[in-house]
């Protein structure tokens, strides 16, 4: 199905920000501005959750400097939201949009967002309202199907990569046993991308747990040992998802709070870093254990943005907008990866369906037999998205164990 008609512009954005998301809002506002099909364009206050409320901003009198400043900046500019609309709320959506002459919505997310987007436009389609929905990808956890990867996940392992590189500095200085969890609740992508911080042969993380690997306490602390024994010291990376053999997260014997989508809250507090120090000290002669949460400092740091991830996601909000304005009356644009060995993105208009809520995990390429590391295919993936990262130093005579 195709529409043409004239109308103005709603662009919103969902799910949890990240250090490009802006990226995305502003390269679509840009390109908005240089098609005449599109005359208003709105920025709703909270996603869709501004759309009912009919909180919106007019994006087209913001400055080029304005817009570019907001464009490197990173979080969500627009502010965000978790909220799955049910029929009722899009029936008020349709009247809103109607009521502002809208014909393009853009809503910038992730999994969970194209679903939402999906639902708004088979309302839509049902009601018979010409409408243009498209999808904008964003997440830092790298899993939405169709895509190579996703912008935001870029930035998100440049800090992992950077944090953990710091964290094995202190840790080879002062030995013991360090814990980073982070975010990933069925793809280990960005937890995997903790290895990128070695430099040296003995740097950490040493061991690297991910969503895609059963785990088991007695496995966990069987490999904490060797390693220790190996190193006088272990450094430990731990995806927020990590599940047991039935595929019941661990943090989620912790939690009972879920959002709108039904999603189980994983990286609400430290009790899973908490509960593998506990397991550590209490099996093993090990004492000085810490574990670390990461939770919201992935997202939205600034001054570690990956600039293909900001260029990318640029271009993602720029696309979405020309295949709307070339006709297409849905889809979400995906990133795809050209084939050969100097890296190369190109990108494709998708259904909604092939995006929308359920999510893609790490590659079993990219994960090693034993489920405690990743891959050199995976740092071969990784390291075009991330960038250069610091190169740390070392005397060349200490040892240290």
């Amino acid at each position: 199905m195709k529409h043409s008609k004239n109308g103005n512009m709603l662009i919103a954005q969902s799910g949890g920000p990240s250090m490009v998301i802006n990226q995305s809002l502003v390269g679509a506002i840009q390109e908005a501005k240089k098609h005449k099909n599109i005359k208003k364009i709105y920025g709703a206050i909270h996603g869709i959750e501004g759309v009912l409320n009919e909180n919106f901003i007019n994006l087209r009198k913001e400055t080029y400097k304005t817009l570019e400043a907001v464009a490197s900046s990173p979080s969500s500019a627009l502010g965000t939201v978790r909220m799955k609309p049910t029929p009722a709320d899009c029936h008020k959506i349709f009247e809103v949009l109607h009521k502002h002459g809208i014909r393009y919505f853009f809503y910038i997310g992730g999994n969970d967002t194209a679903e939402t987007v999906h639902i708004i436009n088979n309302e839509a389609n049902n009601s018979g309202y010409p409408i243009h929905c498209f999808h904008i990808p964003k997440t830092i956890d790298n899993d939405l199907r169709s895509n190579d990867h996703t912008p935001g996940f870029g930035s998100a392992a440049k800090f992992v990569a950077c944090a953990l590189m710091g964290i094995n500095l202190d840790n080879r200085a002062l030995p013991g046993v360090h814990i980073s969890v982070i975010m990933g609740r069925h793809a280990g992508f960005l937890t995997a991308a903790s290895a990128l911080a070695r430099v040296y042969p003995d740097d950490g993380p040493h061991l690297i747990y991910l969503p895609e690997k059963p785990f088991t306490i007695t496995q966990f602390v069987k490999d904490v040992k060797a390693v220790y024994k190996k190193y006088g010291r272990c450094l430990i990376a731990v995806s927020e998802g990590i599940a047991d053999r039935n595929g019941v997260a661990i943090a989620a014997k912790f939690s009972k709070e879920v959002d709108s989508h039904g999603n189980v809250q994983l990286s609400g507090t430290g009790a899973l870093g908490d509960l593998l120090a506990k397991e550590i000290k209490a099996r093993t002669s090990i004492s000085r254990v810490r574990a670390d949460t990461f939770g919201y400092l992935q997202r939205s740091f600034p001054a570690m943005i990956s600039d293909v991830d900001a260029k990318e996601a640029r271009i993602a909000g720029t696309k979405a907008v020309q295949a709307a304005c070339k006709g297409s009356s849905s889809g979400s644009i995906a990133i795809k990866r050209a084939p050969g060995k100097t890296y190369k993105a190109y990108y494709e208009r998708v259904d909604l369906k092939d995006v929308a809520r359920h999510s893609k995990e790490m590659p079993s390429k990219f994960i090693n037999k034993a489920g405690n590391d990743v891959t050199k295919a995976f740092i071969e993936y990784a390291k075009p998205l991330v960038g250069k990262l610091p190169a740390p130093g070392r005397f060349k005579e200490i040892k240290m164990k």
